[in-house]
């Protein structure tokens, strides 16, 4: 009996993969889950709660995520990228939330994006994707999604903090202990840098063509 097929897409934050996992899923008629989104929801309920990260334990929070909380609109915002950062590096939260993600995707599969798909939820995927982008891109591409003003006096200084800011959460997530961030050894890298999210696409699609879907 084949395997419910499983495409891991992981990379840092803002380098294309949430829209690629997105359009995959629904390209391939799959199940789509945002794993970050979870961590961010625990990290917006340690800070709605008063607790620092930094300081306090989260898996009384973790296992208080519900659907509900992954809809908020407040959880792609700086406090909330730095929040996420540190409750994924305790490993009592993500002993709760390893059980969410391969629930999700037993049964039917499923895309899921994230930081560590690859390596440690579904090490055995038939597809691993890791995308990635240079640190300017990557937070011109937030700045531009998160900004108010795209003509702003200032814009060059904000788009310059956005790139500190990804970068400190990059060397947060690669340095961790627990599940750092880094392509699984087997895992396909698709740089956009210079591709337009068509272009990924079609490539990630290739891939995906190549590698799992004559065996699934």
């Amino acid at each position: 009996m084949s395997r419910a097929l499983v495409i891991a897409v992981d990379g840092p934050a803002a380098a294309g993969k949430g829209t690629l996992a997105r359009r995959l899923a629904d390209a391939l008629g799959l199940p789509y889950l945002d794993t970050g989104l979870l961590y961010r929801a625990v990290g917006r309920r340690m800070l709605d709660a008063g607790l620092d990260p930094a300081a306090h334990p989260a898996d009384e929070q973790a296992r208080r995520v519900t659907p509900e909380d992954l809809k908020r609109g407040d959880l792609r915002v700086p406090e909330v990228d730095r929040a996420a950062s540190l409750v994924a590096a305790q490993q009592a939260v993500r002993a709760i939330l390893v059980d969410v993600q391969r629930d999700f995707a037993r049964a039917a599969g499923g895309v899921l994006d994230g930081r560590d798909i690859g390596t440690v939820i579904f090490p055995d995927a038939q597809v691993k994707l890791f995308i990635t982008a240079s640190p300017a891109a990557r937070a011109r591409r937030r700045w531009e999604q998160l900004a108010t003003d795209l003509h702003a006096p200032d814009r060059e200084a904000q788009i310059a903090r956005v790139e500190a800011e990804l970068v400190a959460r990059d060397a947060a997530d690669a340095g961790r202990a627990v599940a750092p961030l880094k392509a699984a050894a087997d895992a396909v890298v698709i740089d956009t840098d210079h591709l337009t999210a068509e272009q990924v696409l079609v490539e990630a699609l290739r891939v995906v063509r190549a590698g799992a879907l004559g065996t699934v």
